[in-house]
Parts: C-alpha cells; structure tokens; sequence
C-alpha cells in the first residue's frame, strides 16, 4: 500500500485556477510536512516563467521535454530559504491539458529527483535513516480535472513509482503547534596559517558545518527536564541525561566571527507529534537559518560586486534579518530575509515571484532588528578553543534556548533547550 497525501482543501483550488494560457504545461513545487504514517501538503506554488518562455508554445510532446530542468530546481532551493523548520518541499506537479502519459512522468521523475538534489545540497544537517524518503509527484489534467499520484525513493536513483492517496481536508494546518525560540549566537570560526588563505565564504561554511554537529549533539529539555523521544509531546516519561563535550586550545592565524540574535521557528503537525519531532524541527530551523543567512549575504557580495578585503584588513557585514507572513488560515507562517535598505514592497514581490501568493504588507512581521546579526573577519594571530571528544574540560559550558510551544488558542507549554559545551554559543579565550 502506497503513502497517503493528506492535502490542504486550498491546494486543490489552486492547482484547478491555474490557466496554461496556451502553454503546454506548467509546473511547480508542492510544500509540506512528512510523519511516519502520512504526509501532509499545506501549499502548492507554480515555479515562475522565465522571460523568454513567454512566447506562445503548442501542445507538444517537444515543448514538454524542454522542461528547464535547472531553472525549475533553483526556484524550489529559492523556496526551501522561505520555509521555517518542520516544512519541507515534498514533491513537484505539473498541470497540462492532456491525461496522464509516459512522457509526462518521465518528466515529472527526472524533476523531482532534481528538485530533491537542489534543496538538499547546501544544507548543514542530513535526514536520518528512519525519517520517510520517498517524495510525491502530481499530474493534474486541467481539461478533466483527474489526479495521478504516485512517489519514489529519492535515496534509490532506480526507485521505481509507487502509487499513492491523495486526498483533501479543510484546514488542515488550522491547529497546528507553533514552536519559537531566540538563539544567541557567537560563533568563532579559528582560521590556520592554511585556511586563512580561502575566502571568507569558504571559511564560514568550514566554521558552519562544526557549529552544526554540535547543535545536533545538544540536549534539548522541556521544562528543565529531559523527555523520552518517542512521547508526545505535551505528556510523557522524564528521564535523566547528561552531555558533555570538551575542548583544547589551538593556536590560528586568524577568526571568522558570526554574531547575534535570530529568531528561529518551526511548526509541526497535531496529530499526536512526538518529542522527537518538535526538537528536529527546532534544530533544522537553526541550522538553516543561519546557513541561509550567510549564503544571502554571499550572494549579496557577488552580486553587488564587492571584492573581499586584502588579508591584512577586517572585513564586517550585516547580514539579512528575517520576516514572517501568515498563511490564510493557517497557524503556520513563512518567511523571508530582507537587509537593512530592502523596502517591504521588495518583499511583497519577491513572495509573489517565488510562493505565487500576494501577501498585505501590514501582515509582514518583522521578527527582528535590522542589525541584529553579523559576520566579521581578521587576520590577527591568537589562540582558540576547538571541540574534541578526547579529554574532559574541568567546567562545562552552558547555553540555554527558551522555545515556546503555541498552538491556536494560546501559550501550552514551555521547552528549555540547554547545548551543553558551547552548542549554540561558542565561547573563545586567548593563551
């Protein structure tokens, strides 16, 4: 028996409003939340036309194997950025006038295998081995209305497709669990004669991928206590935990700095969610958010062209800070990042480009200040601590998250989330 698609009544609307216009097909992204026993779709989003593909195309099999494969894969890693923790892009559709046929799911497989590479390639976590691996993909005829469904195993490059539920629901995500949390984060990235030659983007992800295996390595405790994973999340088993890690001094040639406060999110299904499922979601956000950050920013740089300093020179830059807006009737919202001189009206565009939705610009929520966080460099020689399992630290360094579960009708709970050894901050002393 296949995976059953559980999918917001407000798909379905959209997937049927949308007008080829002449076009032989369009195509999109499908986003949402995967669980053990079914998945769940909360929003559908067309990936936008490039400029000349505006011409006027016939329906023909030609027109429909000329699917720009790239273009389409960097709108869904464009989207991933605008997704708080706990979401995910699940799949891809495509809508044409025709019935489902062989090249349309050829197509469709060689997309979401694609898709799937493309969000998947520039993020500091990886999935584990029990979490659901298979993604979905959607035909839509728009002359019939008929839906074939089916999913593949993106882990397995010669999957072969499976057949699949799709089936609809009235606000689904209506009452879903809000979880939010501020992290403050100092992250000291020690530079080597070697690696004090890369760039600073190089650097920074070097620096990012440590920070991250400690933020996967944290305890994580809901009201000062340490649940069993696998209890709900708002009842279960205490249990007893301790987590050290350590750390030696190390001699560099040089520092990457990224420091401040971001507001993380992520949001999780209501369907007796697990611990589990709550402090991965968490973890993910922060990861990703400040990934996403930093690769903005980059991008930003390489854009504007602005050349990175001689070696002996600091170097600082603000990086973007973020926004959320609502989704009608939904608890969940989605966001974006926008720097200091960006107006909301660029913000407004740019989710009507990438999510295809309109959003108010009095719904914007500015989840924090414009210069909250920052990365600087420098070439000043000095000592750094560096994380090792080998030896035990006399003191233990502590950081503590407050994340706050919410749910439509208000505050339910309280997570404490404690990174013991630097998990979240990192902290840094000379010789």
């Amino acid at each position: 028996m296949g995976r059953t698609y559980i999918v917001e009544e407000t798909v379905g609307q959209y997937l049927s409003n949308i007008n080829l216009q002449g076009k032989a097909f369009v195509s999109g992204l499908l986003i949402g939340q995967c669980s053990s026993q079914k998945d769940y779709v909360i929003l559908a989003t067309r990936t936008p036309p490039k400029e000349e593909q505006n011409e006027s195309p016939t329906h023909s099999k030609a027109k429909l194997d000329n699917l720009d494969e790239e273009w389409a894969t960097e709108h869904a890693h464009q989207v991933s950025r605008m997704l708080p923790g706990g979401l995910l892009v699940l799949g891809v559709f495509i809508i044409t006038a025709l019935e489902m046929g062989s090249e349309f799911q050829n197509t469709l497989r060689r997309l979401v295998f694609a898709v799937e590479k493309s969000v998947n390639k520039k993020r500091l976590w990886n999935f584990t081995e029990e979490e659901v691996s298979e993604r979905v993909i959607l035909h839509f005829c728009s002359s019939t209305k008929k839906i074939f469904c089916r999913t593949y195993d993106i882990h397995d490059p010669k999957s072969s497709a499976k057949p699949a539920d799709w089936k609809y629901q009235n606000g689904l995500s209506a009452s879903w669990l809000s979880l939010e949390c501020t992290v403050y984060i100092n992250i000291h990235v020690p530079l080597s004669t070697t690696s004090v030659s890369y760039t600073l983007e190089k650097n920074t992800k070097n620096g990012l991928a440590r920070w991250a295996k400690q933020i996967e390595n944290g305890i994580y405790l809901i009201n000062g206590q340490v649940k069993d994973e696998d209890c709900d999340l708002l009842e279960g088993q205490l249990l007893n935990s301790d987590h050290r890690s350590t750390a030696m001094v190390q001699i560099c040639s040089g520092s990457v700095n990224l420091k401040g406060a971001v507001k993380c999110r992520a949001y999780i299904h209501s369907n007796k969610p697990k611990v589990k499922d709550a402090v991965q979601a968490m973890k993910r956000d922060i990861l990703n958010t400040v990934a996403d950050r930093c690769e903005i920013l980059f991008e930003d740089l390489l854009l504007n062209e602005i050349p990175e300093k001689k070696d002996s020179e600091k170097e600082f830059h603000i990086l973007p800070h973020r926004v959320f807006v609502p989704i009608p009737g939904s608890t969940v919202m989605l966001c974006d990042y926008k720097f200091g001189d960006e107006s909301a009206e660029e913000l407004r565009d740019h989710f009507l480009e990438m999510l295809d939705r309109m959003i108010q610009i009095e719904d914007l929520e500015i989840a924090e200040e414009i210069n909250t966080a920052c990365i600087s460099s420098s070439m000043d020689t000095e000592a750094s601590l560096d994380n090792t399992d080998d030896e035990q630290p006399k003191q233990p360094i502590k950081t503590t998250i407050v994340l706050k579960i919410q749910q439509n009708i208000g505050v339910i709970a309280a997570f404490a989330v404690a990174a013991l050894a630097a998990g979240i901050s990192f902290h840094y002393f000379s010789d």
